[in-house]
């Protein structure tokens, strides 16, 4: 039985009529009323936050890049590292000047960190002037909070924990016009041992069909070209839905929508990732042809201590597999050094995965604790240093390797989607291959416009190349 839940439409209703009457107030200042949204972490706040700006612009905010500016300032924070709340609360707070110098300023903290135990209780006793605090299951909230603190200035706390509900039909306001994220569902059932995600957002719960189709066609319509569908584990997709779709499905459906656009998704659980999916992205013509697909460990006693659900050589062949069916896929990576317990030969493990796979890209991190987790209760006697070594070792076998496939690409002509004009004075134009390789283009072309680019030179990081 699906314990999925909707926010119901009459609540979605009063909170669009709690945004009208805002609009009046701000539309009845002698000056705009500008707002500032800050976000930090992953594509999932990304889209977060555009459902913030889309409510903030229906209640008749412009928007700055300076928060001394702002009337409201949202911090949309991040919680998976230690490194990231500190930046975070490092800035918030650097916001003491700015309300101090505007009294009438308000100051919002959402997302995962205020979700976090005792979070919300550190801000209220350490940021006075932090006026609105609430976790990402009440985004669709938002308007009622800010109607509040505008009316009478009392601070407002909600983080409430309830597994989270699906709020459909928010407006949203997106960066720019060319790439777009799609939220296909929400939340996490796996529960790996160092993170904190599935306790800040919930359990699994996945969008209807319809609703995401009809959200891509919109996308289409409106001439986004790089679609990236989005969830904590997007191969988990449907399992709360008793309809019988899954992740496959989802990506047939959305290729079957006319036009001439790329599907991206992220991001992959190897546990889930398997043969329906890969040849899903092998038959659809617009699904670009790269996974990320995190293996975060190469040893098996590792993996099992990070409760990944699969062993290494379970990632092997789910890599052998998607190179059966698409022999151009690029593959991008995450890997943890330093999870409590690592030795040398656990480490060597994970460098054997990097040898074998040659991942394109990787993204790499020393393990951060996360209280509340299960492995932040376990001994970790491998000094800092020693991890940092193996961190700088496992950067520069990568970056070979990254080197090493981006020169593959020299003196071939690829389709590249132009993102935006190019601020290296070498390049005129940037431009993302369909396997998601960043590619400085000589050359003017419009953005959202399929350029063919002849590549001429690469480096670590990114490919040179001119339009043919």
């Amino acid at each position: 039985m699906s314990m999925r839940k909707e926010i119901p439409e009459a609540e979605l209703a009063r909170q669009k009529e709690i945004m009208e009457r805002v609009r009046s107030v701000t539309e009845s200042s002698p000056r705009p009323m500008l707002a500032f949204v800050d976000t930090y972490g992953c594509q999932q706040n990304e889209s977060d936050s555009e459902k913030l700006r889309g409510m903030l612009s229906e209640m008749g905010y412009g928007f700055t890049r300076d928060e001394s500016e702002a009337d409201v300032v949202v911090i949309n924070t991040c919680a998976v590292r230690e490194h990231a709340e500190q930046r975070i609360l490092g800035n918030v707070g650097a916001l003491s000047h700015t309300k101090r110098a505007n009294r009438e300023q308000i100051i919002a903290m959402c997302g995962c960190m205020v979700q976090e135990p005792g979070m919300a209780e550190r801000i209220k006793r350490s940021y006075p002037y932090v006026d609105l605090v609430f976790g990402p299951h009440v985004v669709w909230r938002f308007p009622e909070y800010l109607e509040r603190l505008l009316q009478k200035r009392k601070r407002i706390f909600d983080t409430t924990d309830d597994g989270g509900a699906i709020a459909e039909g928010l407006p949203v306001l997106r960066d720019g016009s060319v790439k777009a994220w799609l939220s296909i569902m929400y939340g996490c059932n796996y529960f790996c041992s160092y993170c904190i995600v599935p306790y800040v957002r919930g359990r699994e719960r996945s969008r209807r069909p319809e609703d995401v189709l009809r959200e891509a066609r919109s996308l289409v319509e409106a001439g986004y070209k790089d679609i990236t569908l989005l969830g904590q584990n997007v191969n988990s997709y449907g399992k709360d839905l008793d309809d019988g779709v899954d992740f496959a499905d989802i990506i047939r459906m959305v290729n079957g929508i006319p036009g001439d656009f790329l599907i991206r998704f992220m991001t992959s659980h190897p546990k889930d990732a398997g043969e329906r999916l890969f040849a899903a992205m092998a038959e659809c013509e617009k699904a670009a042809h790269h996974i990320h697909l995190p293996f975060q460990a190469g040893s098996d006693r590792i993996l099992s201590a990070m409760n990944r659900r699969y062993t290494k050589s379970d990632y092997l062949e789910k890599v052998r597999l998607a190179r059966s069916y698409m022999p151009d896929v690029v593959l991008t990576s995450d890997v943890i050094v330093g999870f409590p317990g690592e030795t040398e030969e656990d480490f060597r493990e994970t460098m054997d995965v990097l040898e074998q796979v040659r991942f394109d890209a990787l993204f790499t991190f020393i393990y951060s604790k996360r209280l509340g987790t299960p492995a932040a209760e376990l001994a970790d006697g491998t000094p800092r240093e020693v991890k940092q070594e193996r961190f700088e070792r496992l950067l520069d076998l990568q970056n070979r390797i990254s080197g090493e496939k981006h020169a593959e690409y020299v003196g071939r002509t690829v389709r590249v989607l132009v993102d935006a004009e190019s601020a290296d004075e070498r390049a005129d134009m940037l431009g993302r291959t369909n396997g998601g390789r960043l590619v400085h283009i000589t050359g003017k072309a419009e953005p959202g416009s399929f350029a063919e680019v002849e590549i001429t030179d690469s480096n670590t990081w990114a490919l040179y190349g001119h339009i043919v």
